[in-house]
């Protein structure tokens, strides 16, 4: 009688530790570092094959070099910097990066808009991710002289000013290297081709680089293949 009430106690503790265990929920895996890039058409592979854009080659570059960072790509072509202004909150909400490369602007001068608005709005969104707690890239352009030599000078040097009045890291000019050989561009003498996108992706690169090393994913303790 004794050995029975033994091996029924023996089989409820069973029964409890199974069902405690089967309760645990489960652990979600922890999700990368992220980069955030907000751009126009020429983050968004305007005219080129899909994977073929600097953003895919940057992405491929961070696997080469061990930096475990996840790349999401908000870029829109055509898009301003009022469009990016409005469309970063919910991408900052959605993505949380702890990098957010901003690649905007070349539209807004090609439109003639005003640069005192230009610079409204990248501000903001400088503003807007710093204190999401994320770090920024900003990434400079140019436009031809047909604009006129103040226009031009103005917007080439609003870049350099709105990152050093708010210490972002600074790409000088996304297409250096490639903005004067005809061969780079395609049929419209606008978008950079395949053929020139390793260039860009390296000019980001040049700027990307440091950040990476004080987020949380310095070289010593990158993940390992």
């Amino acid at each position: 009688m004794r050995t029975r009430w033994l091996l029924c106690v023996a089989t409820l503790l069973c029964l409890i530790t199974s069902t405690v265990i089967r309760a645990e929920p489960a652990t979600s895996p922890v999700q990368p570092p992220g980069i955030l890039v907000i751009g126009d058409s020429l983050s968004a592979e305007y005219g080129l094959r899909r994977g073929a854009g600097w953003v895919n080659l940057l992405t491929d570059r961070l696997a080469q070099e061990k930096f475990n960072f996840r790349v999401n790509n908000a870029s829109i072509s055509g898009d301003t910097t009022s469009g990016g202004k409005s469309r970063l909150p919910a991408a900052l909400e959605q993505y949380q990066p702890h990098i957010v490369i901003i690649e905007l602007g070349s539209n807004d001068a090609l439109r003639g808009l005003s640069l005192d608005m230009t610079r409204d709005n990248l501000t903001d969104m400088i503003t807007m991710t710093q204190n999401a707690g994320s770090k920024v890239v900003l990434v400079g352009m140019q436009i031809p002289p047909n604009y006129g030599r103040q226009y031009t000078e103005a917007f080439k040097g609003l870049f350099t000013e709105l990152a050093k009045a708010h210490d972002t890291a600074l790409v000088p000019f996304l297409l250096d290297g490639i903005a004067a050989d005809r061969q780079m561009f395609q049929s419209d003498g606008i978008h950079p081709n395949e053929d020139a996108q390793p260039v860009l992706a390296e000019n980001v690169w040049g700027a990307l680089e440091p950040l990476l090393l004080t987020t949380n994913a310095r070289k010593d303790t990158r993940v390992a293949n």
